[in-house]
């Protein structure tokens, strides 16, 4: 059985078409789907503490971006934005303020479902203790500091081995440039994005067998990076 079988999502939305939609294609699917058309209704079902919230950022009474920073402080929930909004500005500021992955309106319900599994399965290793990262050949021993990539240790400087290890930590999920660079430069170099796309190249010269095709470390175009694990 899937570890996504009968999660509960919150659905955000007040468009009745999209509502339908959504809840008709998850219901069938094993997932229990609860509704808010509002900010206000959506913060009171969050209280309730659903696995997943899909949040639509155009709502009738709080901006969305608004939303998640309010959701953001009450919750480790993950929120997938659903809008129609396809701005790069618009992705970034949801990312950066704790949105986990981003759709655009018009979506799929294939791609939907992929992104669903791959938010709940980043709850459920969060919620581990496991010190040792392990997918498709690549291995991070946090506690020693080793990486491997099928099977040969790979030498890191203290810098890519801090870079690899905050995409780790967001597995699966779209991480800003703002957000990488703070993690590992700190706060000041918050614009130095060729400080970023750098060492995302040097890194990507010990992991992947074509640097050209990542296999692990995926450019999301005008956003950042996001590593990847098993296939969705």
């Amino acid at each position: 059985m899937s570890p996504a079988t009968g999660a509960r999502i919150l659905l955000v939305d007040d468009e009745p078409a999209i509502v339908r939609a959504v809840r008709a294609n998850l219901g069938s699917r094993g997932f229990r789907v609860e509704v808010a058309v509002s900010g206000s209704e959506a913060l009171e079902r969050a209280e309730s503490h659903p696995d997943l919230i899909l949040l639509d950022l155009g709502l009738p009474d709080l901006d969305g971006l608004d939303l998640i920073r309010a959701l953001r402080g009450r919750g480790r929930a993950p929120i997938i934005v659903l809008s129609a909004r396809g701005a790069e500005r618009d992705k970034v500021r949801a990312l950066d303020l704790g949105a986990d992955d981003y759709l655009t309106k018009p979506f799929g319900v294939q791609e939907l479902l992929a992104r669903i599994r791959v938010a709940l399965r980043h709850t459920l290793r969060s919620g581990t203790d496991e010190p040792v990262f392990r997918s498709r050949g690549l291995t991070v021993d946090v506690e020693h500091r080793r990486v491997t990539v099928d099977g040969e240790e790979l030498h890191l400087t203290p810098t890519e081995y801090a870079l690899l290890t905050a995409l780790v930590r967001h597995a699966d999920r779209v991480v800003t440039d703002a957000m990488l660079l703070q993690e590992v430069w700190g706060p000041e170099y918050g614009d130095e994005d060729h400080y970023l796309h750098v060492y995302v190249a040097r890194l990507r010269k010990k992991l992947e067998q074509d640097p050209q095709k990542p296999r692990y470390i995926a450019t999301e175009p005008g956003i950042g990076y996001r590593l990847l694990t098993e296939e969705a």
